[in-house]
């Protein structure tokens, strides 16, 4: 015998009557954050009474069902002159009934909010404190900023928190916080509708309460400090997941919608390791397979140095080899030197330098000599002559030149 609220309707009568919403059943995804919204406008005072499909809720499903049954025969609206309802778009049929005080007319109006911020809000907020929980739960500022919001908003479950140490019991505690939680949510539910009205006539007495028990609390958790002990902080993490999930759960109006994405949440916070292995043996394979490239890099003083010595070495004792080997004319290579002696030392193992041309070289060339006097005090360029290092030129070009001929298909072969 109810009249069935339709979408862009709008109803005007004056006594009272039953109204319901009758959810049509079909899921569409571009819904999942709309809702539909019910606003109740009248002149004069009117009581808004919900009808409940079990008032006595036995019958329940699940607890969640049976929890918001229970909410719905204890928290009912008062005599108002306006009312706003918002029914989940996927949600249970909605019925209630309108009774005015006096026979004056009311409307009914029926509108469908596409995207609602309030659950666009709790869907992100709920997102974003799942995958930041560890970092929130291990920050200061975090633990001092809820702790005052929490000794505002529920001041007996902050003082219960508190002197949780005088209570031995965890059964009793988890009574009294029971208790505790309960009597909050009653009276932030209660304040909610008269904050207004509180705010208008009692707003120095409501700043006082906030700066009193907001520095009384933020005292209190100064005292005790941020959480050290790693499970304290996993235990507020864990918490702080609870709550995004509840957060995700409301914030999204199909039940199906909501699961999935909890799921998907949960799996992305375990593929975190496969994903890095295969990210890692990905670089692995690109690094192995693309072409690698030369990396020029300058040599400093000593390097140079050291490389200069080390292939010089390598070169003597390669020449060394070739002189001794069969196959090279050695005596060919006697009768064109100007020091056949100095050449049979070396290839027996004597330094190709000898200490005496040394020590002409450091006179001539090295700090104090000639030749860097006459470079640093000299004004006019002169032709400088190399004595020393034109005859090892000499000799290198004739060790070359004999190589070649040793290389030759006609040379001459002496046993």
């Amino acid at each position: 015998n109810c009249i069935h609220l339709k979408e862009m309707e709008i109803i005007e009568k004056t006594d009272s009557d039953c109204y319901c919403y009758i959810q049509n059943g079909t899921m569409h995804l571009k819904n999942i954050w709309s809702s539909i919204q019910v606003k109740i406008n009248s002149t004069e005072m009117f009581k808004f009474v919900p009808i409940l499909a079990d008032s006595n809720c036995h019958n329940s499903e699940t607890v969640l069902a049976f929890f918001k049954c229970v909410v719905q025969i204890i928290w009912q609206p008062e005599a108002s002159k306006e009312i706003v309802i918002n029914i989940n778009q996927y949600g249970e049929n909605m019925c209630f009934i309108v009774q005015p005080y006096k026979e004056v007319p009311y409307t009914v109006n029926v509108q469908q909010n596409m995207v609602d911020r309030k659950l666009v809000l709790l869907f992100v907020a709920g997102v974003f404190l799942f995958h930041f929980a560890n970092a929130l739960s291990r920050s200061a500022i975090f633990y001092y900023s809820a702790g005052v919001a929490l000794g505002v908003l529920a001041t007996l479950v902050f003082l219960l928190l508190t002197l949780k140490r005088f209570i031995p019991k965890h059964s009793t505690f988890g009574i009294l916080m029971s208790g505790c939680c309960m009597s909050s949510l009653y009276f932030i539910y209660c304040l909610k509708g008269e904050m207004k009205w509180l705010w208008s006539e009692y707003r120095n007495y409501l700043l006082g309460y906030f700066l009193t028990v907001g520095c009384t609390s933020f005292v209190v958790c100064y005292k005790h400090g941020p959480l050290t002990h790693e499970r304290s902080i996993t235990l507020l993490t864990w918490t702080l997941q609870l709550i995004a999930f509840i957060l995700i759960y409301f914030g999204v109006t199909n039940p199906q919608v909501a699961y999935a994405i909890i799921a998907i949440i949960l799996c992305s916070k375990g593929l975190c390791y496969p994903l890095g292995m295969v990210c890692f043996v990905g670089r692995k394979i690109r690094n192995f397979c693309k072409s690698k490239k030369l990396v020029f890099r300058l040599l400093t003083e000593e390097e140079y140095r050291e490389q200069g010595e080390t292939e010089t070495m390598k070169a003597l004792e390669e020449l060394r080899s070739f002189c001794r080997s069969p196959d090279f004319s050695s005596w060919l290579a006697v009768s064109k030197l100007q020091f056949p002696k100095k050449f049979a030392n070396f290839v027996l193992g004597s330094p190709h330098v000898s200490p005496a041309e040394v020590s002409e070289y450091d006179e001539q060339y090295g700090i104090g000599g000639s030749f860097l006097e006459q470079q640093l005090f000299s004004t006019e360029i002169e032709p400088v002559q190399y004595p020393l290092a034109n005859t090892i030129q000499e000799e290198n070009y004739e060790d070359d030149e004999m190589q070649e001929q040793n290389e030759m298909p006609d040379g001459e072969e002496v046993i």
